[in-house]
């Protein structure tokens, strides 16, 4: 195969010329090495794939994958632990993961854990299929050159043979491509990728994770009918997902989605409702991906601590689906459901949070936008223009806007930054054209979340949602001379908190009284 990529193009990557292995990786090998010793066994034992392209790129990696060239990764996980016993160590944990050729996972996987590190023991493959599958009829041991040929990529395909110390490159390209910063599967594109369509997805992760350049002929396979329905089809959703998650979880996740929606793959991976209607908007992809690269970059400016991983994770979901914020469909043909639901839960298998977090965040967008003049430009705020608080008249004056923002915060909670930063974004940015033009500047979105960020924390509201009443709903049924709960119970529960968040250094006492005075003038009245 030839890359028809541009040399000037391809980046200039340094690699190793030799494995260097730390102790860690010493004491694991010295183990296996003892193992063929003891029981006077023949194996060439080869880390393979990740490990040894993460290693010639001078990264640590405790993703240790041990290639048995004539032997199940379950033989000779039992006869380490047996070697481990008879030296006086305790084996710890073994598992053994069937093959779900279905699935496009064709190797049956041993794991142990030596030196507290998990390692996976494969036997190398050798496959062959019947005409019109590319599920495997049968497999057989396979030589290191028939299993490195059987790799998704050739940077992958590398292998580190432990009884010699030496890298091995039986596709003859591997290091080349790796030197050269090219992502190409050992054999033709199409072929590799019907086998496994998931590679598809892996090429993407990994030519955005190296900023490596995505060989012509892989894109033409990856963008074709024919994998675009192997991918649909038969690729589990979760393993689709998982991979989506570590593409976002990334350094590059704009590099990849734009890869993805590139390759025409975007409702493919993100797949919506069937029969779903309306049909959504011409470019609506191309929009989620522009939201996307805006807020990745915002992130970069404000700083990267202002989110821990997931609410950065989720920032970008959140980001990438705006255009779809109101969207919904009807659940067999009655409920009414967020189309972003179906994408978490359906099209990726994330789990329910991640879900009921961004959708959470889209109910509370108006919100934040109505607060946003007042806690990013202190601009004066009318609560007569801010419909959902017209229950909160009674507040003071002077804490009108701590109230508000500690009542949106309560709902939010650690998500609030995810919302001020869409917010942000829906507040500036007028319409999709400007988003896609580029008619707008960052520092100028900085500048906003960052006042609005710091007047939060001005208002001592950080960790808002964590106040506890200082009234119960005893002592309010008590002040109503209730026997039982209800409306205005829940009533004064919202008053009582306005009040105590209008006075942060109140006391139970004198909250107390404040609801029998107003209670009694509201009874006076009636």
């Amino acid at each position: 195969m030839t890359s028809s990529a541009a040399a000037s193009s391809l980046p200039t990557v340094h690699v190793k010329e030799k494995i260097e292995l730390n102790d860690v990786e010493k004491q694991i090998f010295d183990r296996l090495l003892g193992t063929l010793r003891h029981f006077g066994l023949q194996n060439q034992l080869r880390v393979a794939g990740g490990w040894v392209r993460d290693k010639l790129l001078g990264k640590d990696c405790y993703d240790i994958d041990i290639a048995l060239d004539n032997m199940l990764g379950s033989e000779f996980v039992d006869k380490v632990r047996e070697y481990l016993l008879s030296v006086g160590e305790e084996a710890q944990g073994i598992a053994v993961i069937p093959s779900n050729p279905e699935q496009s996972k064709h190797l049956e996987t041993a794991r142990m854990r030596i030196c507290d590190v998990w390692i996976d023991f494969v036997n190398l493959r050798c496959e062959e299929y019947s005409d019109n599958s590319r599920i495997p009829t049968t497999q057989k041991y396979g030589t290191a050159e028939e299993d490195a040929y059987r790799r998704d990529l050739t940077i992958n395909s590398l292998f580190y043979n432990i009884n010699t110390n030496l890298v091995e490159d039986y596709t003859k390209r591997g290091l080349e491509d790796l030197k050269c910063g090219r992502i190409v599967t050992p054999l033709p594109a199409k072929a590799t990728f019907m086998d496994d369509p998931l590679r598809v997805l892996r090429a993407i992760r990994f030519g955005a994770r190296f900023d490596f350049v995505l060989d012509e002929e892989l894109k033409e396979a990856a963008s074709c009918d024919d994998v675009k329905a192997a991918l649909a089809a038969k690729i589990s959703r979760e393993r689709i997902g998982t991979e989506v998650d570590l593409m976002m979880s990334g350094n590059r996740p704009v590099k990849a989605m734009t890869y993805i929606w590139d390759l025409k793959l975007f409702w493919v991976v993100f797949n919506l409702p069937p029969k779903f209607e309306p049909a959504l908007p011409e470019g609506c992809d191309r929009l989620c991906i522009a939201n996307l690269d805006v807020t990745w970059n915002l992130i970069q400016l404000i700083g990267r601590s202002s989110f821990n991983d997931d609410q950065r994770r989720l920032s970008l979901f959140a980001a990438m689906f705006l255009p779809l914020r109101e969207t919904i469909y009807k659940e067999n043909k009655s409920k009414e459901i967020p189309v972003i639901n179906f994408i978490f839960r359906d099209s990726l298998k994330r789990k329910t949070s991640d879900a009921e977090t961004i959708v959470n965040v889209y109910r509370t967008l108006k919100k934040f936008l109505s607060l946003l003049p007042s806690l990013a430009l202190n601009e004066d705020i009318k609560l007569t223009e801010v419909e959902w608080a017209s229950e909160l008249v009674d507040i003071p004056i002077t804490s009108k806007l701590r109230v508000l923002t500690g009542f949106l915060l309560r709902e939010i909670k650690d998500f609030w930054r995810v919302a001020l930063m869409m917010s942000t974004l829906l507040y500036e940015i007028d319409s999709s054209e400007d988003l896609l033009n580029e008619n707008f500047q960052l520092e100028k979105l900085k500048d906003i979340f960052k006042a609005a960020e710091n007047t939060v924390l001005e208002l001592d509201l950080e960790k808002v949602w964590e106040v506890k009443p200082l009234v119960n709903g005893k002592e309010i049924m008590n002040v109503l001379e209730l026997k039982s709960g209800g409306p205005q119970v829940r009533e004064w529960q919202q008053k009582l908190l306005a009040w105590q968040l209008a006075h942060p250094c109140g006391t139970a006492e004198e909250c107390l009284d404040w609801m029998k005075q107003n209670h009694s003038k509201r009874v006076k009245k009636e």
